[in-house]
């Protein structure tokens, strides 16, 4: 749960900042129909379902691109192994905001990075914001369903009911256009359009599509403005084409029916997010009162500004240089050397060397403990397997893989006397089983014939071990 927590924080941070190009965008075409606003929203809904993207020169995002994950079709602004950082730091893209982020350092002595503890909270807080939202948009429209059980066909997919107070569409598979009985005869052949369009545009499976995302990252706060944004610039470009279509001269009758409807709005259907009903009243009459057919000019450059923020905003850049790092036998020396520790119990380095160690192919981490309260101390290291390929006939599996990575922590930890391997069936054929590995620091210096913290002096003595380490047979 909180790998999938860690992927919806950088998609949202992601989106957020597609967000605010999004609304500068708005205001560019605020001379424009706002249907082109409208669909600008798109990019922001992409950003927040899709966790990659391609990648491109042209690409809004270039301006705060973190550079770790620049060009991998994943914009990573807070790491995935952030619990296990001995300084975790969040990459907002902005040198400045990054600086500013202050996140606790891992205790030497405890066994518990505070940051993975964060994030499992973060992640607990998350999935019950989410599904008390669920439950209450559940509840809204079971009772809007309930107000209109008892309403009268009028025609068509059009019905009349005394329980509501404002016209508004419902429906999913069959949507259907609700209006309260004793409307103006005449106000409704454009309060019937209006409601129209939105099924002509699919609007009745948009806005409940864009509350379950809203659901999904309901923390952050730039979505729930988004939210209101994309549904004011709906309504807006649903009154637009109702004057177009009808003559600019029912602008002064049909802007009364709004504000006559605003007046008596129901208290049941303002408080649904997957109905439509009369919103934003002042400024969709404002609006209305303002608009006048655009010029072929001005569609057409609105057009092309939507096309190329479109683009720009779903883009991902494409990295200024690209970065390396060494790599040798699928062990990062970089990594390796820099977390190169005196102490077990430094959780942050130890972390940083298992991060910089390959790991199989259908291998997932669950985290790490550290026995630091008494001599010989240890180190467990926690996988979750996926990948039935690994489990052999017996049901089995193969610990050489991993008792290389332990003689080489062996190596880099200098005071570390076991490396234990735990590893959880997760692959169908044999969940719940456990399989664990151990390998104490006399067995790896008895293996190599002395002890293996000197090969841990320089780069080069490092991959002198992993050279050995690949030529020697492994007893299990």
């Amino acid at each position: 749960m909180t790998n999938l927590f860690l992927i919806i924080l950088n998609m949202s941070i992601t989106a957020s900042y597609v967000a605010l190009v999004v609304i500068m965008g708005r205001f560019l075409l605020r001379r424009a129909p706002k249907i082109f606003s409208y669909i600008l929203w798109s990019a922001v809904i992409i950003r927040l379902v899709i966790p990659v993207s391609f990648t491109s020169s042209f690409s809004i995002l270039r301006l705060v691109q973190p550079q770790a994950k620049a060009g991998t079709g994943f914009m990573e602004f807070v790491p995935h192994d952030i619990g296990m950082q001995l300084n975790p730091v969040v990459d907002a893209g902005i040198s400045g905001i990054s600086r500013s982020v202050t996140l606790p350092a891992a205790n030497p002595v405890a066994s518990a990075n505070p940051m993975q503890i964060i994030i499992w909270i973060g992640s607990v807080v998350w999935i019950t914001g989410a599904a008390i939202l669920l439950l209450y948009s559940v509840i809204s429209y079971l009772k809007i369903l309930a107000s209109v059980r008892t309403a009268t066909l009028v025609k068509d997919n059009i019905f009349e009911t005394d329980q509501i107070a404002t016209p508004f569409v419902c429906g999913f598979l069959k949507p259907k256009i609700y209006i309260p009985t004793r409307m103006n005869e005449h106000e409704l052949p454009y309060i019937l359009l209006h409601e129209q369009t939105h099924i002509m545009r699919r609007d009745y499976l948009i806005k409940p599509f864009a509350f379950m995302i809203l659901i999904v990252h309901w923390f952050n706060p730039l979505m729930w403005l988004s939210y209101a944004l994309m549904s004011k610039d709906m309504e807006m470009s649903c009154d637009e084409r109702v004057v177009s279509k009808m003559g600019h001269q029912i602008k002064g009758s049909y802007s009364t029916s709004l504000l006559s409807l605003s007046e008596s709005k129901s208290g049941l259907l303002s408080g649904s997010p997957l109905a439509f009903g009369e919103s934003n009243v002042k400024a969709r009459i404002k609006n209305i009162l303002s608009y006048r057919q655009p010029p072929s000019w001005i569609v057409a450059g609105s057009m092309l500004v939507i096309a190329a923020l479109v683009v720009g905003c779903t883009a991902n850049p494409k990295p200024l240089q690209q970065s390396s790092q060494p790599s040798y036998s699928g062990f990062n020396m970089d990594k390796l050397m820099k977390n190169e520790t005196l102490y077990v119990g430094n959780h942050g380095k130890v972390g940083g060397l298992i991060s910089g160690m390959p790991m199989p192919i259908g291998f997932e981490g669950k985290g790490i403990e550290l026995q630091t309260k008494a001599q010989p101390y240890g180190l467990t290291i926690n996988y979750l397997m996926n990948d039935s390929s690994y489990v052999k006939k017996e049901g089995a599996i193969s610990g050489e893989f991993f008792y290389r990575n332990s003689i080489l922590l062996l190596s880099l930890i200098d005071n570390v006397g076991s490396i234990t391997t735990s590893i959880d069936d997760n692959t169908g054929q044999y969940d719940g089983a456990t399989y664990s590995f151990t390998f104490t620091r006399e067995q790896a210096d008895k293996l190599l014939g002395e002890d293996v913290r000197h090969y841990a002096v320089d780069e080069t003595s490092l991959t002198q071990l992993i050279d050995r380490l690949d030529s020697l047979p492994f007893n299990e």
